[in-house]
């Protein structure tokens, strides 16, 4: 079986090349066997570990939540309750920041409906900006 070098198990993962050298450095991902060239050579599971931390890094999780998804992966046998609770952990953050963005959401509009399209000594947008206080929702 051909071995697969680095570009191309960035580009089969959708991980740049410096990442793939990152998450071998901190150990999410094995040190790949090296060619008489000592150039990385990659295996097929390889590419969906990449890929697996890379759909988890676009959902959001952290590294060391990460790093535990990869151990229980690697051990299909046991209970997928600290899986479980991982996502629910993310879950619960997303919540948390979709309530933050809606707030912020509103505060926007509130101060882009009150412009008067005017100048800016009478703009709501600059006057908002200026005292914290008139912000009727709270930023976090």
């Amino acid at each position: 079986m051909k071995k697969i070098t680095i570009g191309e198990a960035a580009r089969q993962s959708g991980v740049k090349v410096p990442t793939v050298r990152y998450y071998e450095s901190i150990g999410l991902l094995a040190a790949p066997s090296r060619s008489e060239g000592n150039q990385r050579s990659f295996e097929p599971a390889d590419i969906n570990r990449l890929a697996f931390i890379r759909h988890a890094r676009e959902l959001g999780f952290e590294i060391e939540a990460i790093r535990t998804l990869l151990t229980l992966q690697d051990d299909p046998h046991q209970s997928c309750a600290s899986a479980d609770a991982i996502a629910k952990a993310r879950l619960v953050e997303v919540e948390q920041r979709i309530r933050s963005l809606m707030a912020l959401k509103a505060e926007l509009e509130t101060m882009v409906e009150g412009c008067g399209h005017g100048r800016v000594d009478q703009c709501r947008v600059i006057e908002v900006l200026a005292d914290h206080g008139q912000c009727t929702h709270s930023h976090h």
